[in-house]
């Protein structure tokens, strides 16, 4: 964009430079054209009258064909914007997210659907390559038993890891009151962590404490936001988050996990 906008630039230079001699001269009297006869002088008149011409419709062109340019670069500015405004709205929202769990707070599954609506933009950003992925991913059978196990078999081939993750988002909104909705939550934060998208995995895996926090699933989550914030260098939330933890899940797996990592973190 930069290389760009430095060549339309450099183009008006040479315009207004080409432009400016034409100029001064159209100010000068006619009696600086030639010293013939007076049929010599209007066919010299004639001549720049008709090259002033030339120029104003070379200029013309060269100003339009600038304008759809910088119209062009406007709009991929435009464009820029709004995929920054969504990033950010994502981040508030994973930010939400974890700041629940780090003091305590446990919203309700219908509290986190009010939630998830009015943050449409946000979710809208979960998976950026799950719409090119959607193609491959199996077609809804209309039956949740069905279509979980179909999204399972894609997460067992490593070459499909994107269409898994198109499966289960599909799953998620069509089968809103399936028993595997903790499960399909977790495996989006799996797989998204799997992907290196932590902020990702981190909202899928908050979900699943937040809105199934019975589920098998709830502690082995939670503990793995703690780790999310971790590796972000996140210490202080991550302490926090593994607290948790061992307080609301004794004796689980992710609560003897979360032990020893906070055991590491003293």
């Amino acid at each position: 964009m930069n290389s760009n906008f430095r060549h339309h630039l450099l183009s008006l230079s040479l315009l207004v430079g080409i432009a400016a001699p034409w100029a001064a001269f159209a100010q000068a009297p006619i009696s600086s054209v030639g010293s013939g006869s007076v049929e010599d002088r209007v066919t010299q008149l004639e001549r720049i009258s008709n090259a002033h011409s030339q120029l104003l419709t070379q200029l013309q062109q060269q100003l339009s064909d600038n304008q759809a340019d910088i119209d062009a670069l406007r709009g991929q500015i435009q464009e820029s914007q709004y995929q920054l405004n969504q990033v950010v709205e994502r981040q508030k929202q994973v930010q939400l997210q974890i700041d629940s769990l780090t003091s305590g707070g446990a919203a309700t599954p219908t509290q986190q659907a009010g939630g998830d609506q009015n943050s449409s933009a946000g979710a809208s950003t979960t998976a950026p390559a799950a719409g090119a992925a959607t193609s491959g991913a199996p077609v809804q059978s209309g039956d949740a038993n069905t279509d979980y196990n179909a999204a399972i078999a894609l997460v067992k081939d490593s070459s499909r890891q994107d269409d898994a993750i198109a499966a289960f988002q599909n799953f998620i909104k069509k089968y809103p009151d399936s028993t595997y909705q903790p499960n399909a939550n977790y495996w989006l934060g799996q797989l998204n962590y799997n992907k290196g998208k932590k902020d990702d995995a981190a909202y899928y895996f908050a979900s699943v404490v937040k809105n199934y926090p019975k589920s098998p699933k709830a502690s082995d989550a939670m503990y793995k936001v703690g780790v999310i914030m971790q590796d972000k260098g996140d210490t202080a939330k991550a302490k926090a988050v593994y607290q948790q933890v061992v307080s609301k899940y004794p004796g689980t797996e992710g609560a003897k996990l979360a032990q020893k990592r906070l055991g590491s973190l003293q």
